[in-house]
Formats: structure tokens, C-alpha cells, sequence
């Protein structure tokens, strides 16, 4: 039986945050019920001849769902062919989680979670978007431990309008303080279709300067590092065997099944996608049994692009030995020029047979990873 990730996407919010692009609605609770109902029928279809070694619902916000459609949905996820080491975590928000919530995911295997917090300041919170205070969070992450989760991921953000670096510097330290397993910090991205890309076509997002915000990533990954928090991939930082396994298998192209709303799978050399809108996804279940509306199948040159740019992610970079082994032919064959260019540069170190982007080559690696597209 093949080895491989399950993802799984709750497209509900109760408010939808003013930065976010991904598929999820607020206001759609009428339709939750049916939405498991439709999610366990495309679970139960497509997951038969495959054991999981990790598992991640995400969304939207899965602590959103009601006790009943979480218990349904978290039933239906456990009664899989599960590795007995399995990673399984579930996205939660301030806000949305209770003690019976807690419970009910602890006593149905879920071993990790992952709280959205983004910042501590509550003005930052509020101008976000956010449903919750960061005395909420704590008292949410006091119930976390309580309950008995040892494996918790923090989400956050920075370069956020009107945020400075030492609100960012104060953010990083309240959440080291609580002492979570990995931290999680990406920097804002003003995408089209949001409200903050409307305040900003207009100008009126005052987001922080390039400098600023590189300052404040220069600052996380230092600072995280000095409180035992390595570096694993660009946004990422964890303590020792705490990275996540699942996000791995991406950077990795390692294969996954994509379940629900705008879900995504990598299954055979074949990515497909879901519908977006929640109520083509149901009919599509209902009439098909999966909800996918695209299917491609990815060229050897095309998996040699992600593998590049996904596995260029990492600190650790991509191995020469394992991109031999997938594609047949040596990475010097396919990418000897890009490679050395941008070690002329000082934007790519080799080393040990993995190639790997350095501290300046983080701080431009879009750029750099641009360059590994072959068509």
C-alpha cells in the first residue's frame, strides 16, 4: 500500500480576514452539514488503496465546523489506513476552539495543531481582520496544553501596515515566552481581490518599507534562533525533530491526496484541483464522487521546476543524489548554468552535494527560483 499525505480543506470562516485570498466564505453555515456529508464521500472514494503518513485540516478555519460535523469528519479521517507514526494536525483559530473541541480531536488521534495568531498587538488584530484578542490566544493556547497536545505550531505575520519592528520584536518574544514546538512567520503578501489590495490600489495601506520588513526577518531568524528555533525553510523555524512533516512532503514532491473546496492532490505525476465554490464541490461529489474540476499531467521538465523551487525552500536545499534517483538524469545536466551563476553571485552555496539558497539568496529568492523554470 502507497505511503502518502492527506490534506483536507474547511472553506469556513466566521469573518473572513482582510489580507486572506484563499478559498474560504463567512456566512455559508447552512451549508456545513452538507459540506461534511459531500467531504466524506470524496474521502471515503479516493482514499481507499492509500496508508497516510500525515494528515493536515486545514482551511478556512477547521475549529470552526460545529462539534457534530468536526466529530463526523474527524470519524470518518481515523478510520483510514493510518502509519502508526502519523503526523496529524489541524489548523484552529482563537476564538472558534473549546475544551470539548480539544478533546473530541485529542481522543480521535489528531497529535498537532497549528493556532493562527499573526500578531500580539491588538490594533494589529483588529485591522486585520482578526475575531480574537491576544489574551484570547493565550487563554485558547492555555487550553491546548491542558488538554494535552505537545505539538503545537504558531502562525504568524509581519510586514503588516502600520506594524514597526519593535511590535514585531515584542510579538516573537510574547509567543517564545508560551514556548510552542515550531513557529511559523511569513510576511504579508497584498493579494489582488482582498480588501487590503483595494486600500492599497487607492493608497491607503501603509505598509512597512522593504528595508523594515526585511529588518524584521533578519531579526526572527536570528532571534528564533538564539531561543533553540532552527531555520528549516524560508518561513519555518522549529525545536529539534519538531519540523512538519506534512509541509516537508510539498517541499519535497513528495505525493498527496487533496480533499474539499480548491484542494489540490499530486498523485502519479498528475496534479488535480477541486472546485472552488462550495456548492460546485457538492454536486460535483454528488454526481461524481470526487469534487475535481482540473486534472494535468505534469512533464519530466515540469516536476524538475517544482522540484527545484519546492525543494529550494529548505535550509537544507536540494541533493544532487535524490534528484538523480527521480529523474534519471544528473541536476548538473539540466541546471549547470543557472547553478553557477548565481553562485557567482553569492546568492547559492554548494555544498556536500546539495545546493542551497544563503542568507542573501533568501532574502531574493523568488528571483532566484525564477531562473529554474525551464519552458
Amino acid at each position: 500500500m502507497k505511503k502518502i499525505s492527506l490534506y483536507i480543506h474547511i472553506p469556513f470562516c466566521k469573518q473572513k480576514c482582510k489580507y486572506c485570498d484563499f478559498s474560504s466564505y463567512s456566512g455559508k453555515e447552512d451549508v456545513m452539514s452538507e459540506y461534511v456529508d459531500a467531504l466524506n464521500i470524496e474521502i471515503n472514494n479516493t482514499s481507499k488503496e492509500y496508508s497516510f503518513k500525515t494528515i493536515f485540516i486545514g482551511g478556512g478555519t477547521p475549529s470552526y465546523l460545529p462539534y457534530e460535523e468536526l466529530e463526523k469528519l474527524l470519524k470518518k479521517v481515523s478510520s483510514l489506513n493510518l502509519e502508526e507514526d502519523v503526523e496529524f494536525t489541524v489548523e484552529c483559530n482563537p476564538g472558534t476552539l473549546t475544551r470539548d473541541k480539544l478533546e473530541l480531536m485529542k481522543k480521535y488521534k489528531v497529535n498537532r495543531l497549528s493556532l493562527g495568531l499573526q500578531s500580539s498587538n491588538e490594533s494589529l488584530l483588529k485591522s486585520l481582520g482578526r475575531i480574537h484578542s491576544f489574551t484570547e490566544f493565550k487563554e485558547n493556547y492555555d487550553l491546548v496544553r491542558q488538554v494535552g497536545f505537545k505539538n503545537v505550531n504558531v502562525d504568524l505575520m509581519f510586514g503588516l501596515p502600520g506594524q514597526t519592528l519593535k511590535e514585531f520584536e515584542e510579538t516573537l518574544s510574547s509567543v517564545v515566552e508560551l514556548n510552542p514546538e515550531h513557529i511559523s512567520a511569513y510576511s504579508l503578501i497584498v493579494e489582488e481581490g482582498t480588501p487590503f489590495y483595494k486600500l492599497y490600489e487607492k493608497g491607503r495601506l501603509k505598509l512597512p518599507s522593504e528595508e523594515e520588513e526585511r529588518a524584521m526577518y533578519e531579526y526572527a531568524v536570528e532571534y528564533l534562533d538564539s531561543k533553540g528555533y532552527k531555520q528549516y525553510e524560508i518561513s519555518n523555524f522549529s525545536k529539534d525533530d519538531k519540523e512538519c512533516k506534512h509541509n516537508l512532503v510539498y517541499w519535497e514532491l513528495g505525493e498527496y491526496l487533496g480533499c474539499g473546496v480548491a484542494a489540490a492532490s499530486l498523485l502519479n505525476e498528475t496534479r488535480t484541483k477541486n472546485y472552488d465554490k462550495i456548492e460546485d464541490y457538492i454536486l460535483s461529489v454528488e454526481k461524481n464522487l470526487n469534487g475535481v474540476e482540473e486534472t494535468n499531467h505534469l512533464s519530466k521538465e515540469e516536476l524538475m521546476e517544482e522540484f527545484m523551487f519546492l525543494g529550494l525552500r529548505k535550509t537544507s536545499g536540494v541533493s544532487e543524489k535524490d534528484f538523480l534517483e527521480i529523474f534519471n538524469v544528473s541536476m548538473e545536466s539540466i541546471y549547470k548554468d543557472v547553478i553557477n551563476n548565481h553562485i557567482k553571485k553569492g546568492l547559492l552555496n554548494k555544498d556536500n552535494a546539495k545546493i542551497y539558497l544563503n542568507k542573501e539568496g533568501i532574502q531574493l529568492s523568488n528571483y532566484v527560483m525564477s531562473d529554474f523554470l525551464l519552458s
